[in-house]
């Protein structure tokens, strides 16, 4: 990946998520299209929704409903790694299969 980690990284609260099973995490939107912009750009186009870059941008910026459908398709294959400070143990780092939620916490 190009760029540097804190392009590729967010902090926010965590709360409690009941009805998630112990392998998924509710991704706040606002933070979900950030850490996966590049990979709806990418859609935007291969699907021909936009023609080029500044277009599939402002797509993103006015929240157009096919924007979200493809940051679910997007976040079905990628992983996230959550760390919750201080992390002492390896068990401190661990991996969510995301899921988009409301709100601006995290949910586990």
């Amino acid at each position: 990946m190009l760029g540097k980690r804190v392009d590729y990284s967010g902090r926010s609260v965590i709360v409690v998520g009941p009805s998630l099973p112990l392998h998924r995490c509710g991704l706040p939107r606002e933070i979900a299209i950030e850490l996966f912009q590049t990979f709806v750009i990418r859609g935007l186009i291969r699907q021909h929704l936009a023609s080029n870059i500044g277009v599939a941008k402002s797509k993103i910026r006015e929240k157009e409903p096919i924007v979200w459908e493809i940051l679910q398709e997007v976040m079905q294959g990628h992983p996230v790694l959550l760390n919750r400070a201080p992390t002492l143990h390896r068990l401190g780092i661990q991996a969510f299969q995301p899921i988009l939620v409301e709100g601006r916490a995290i949910c586990l």
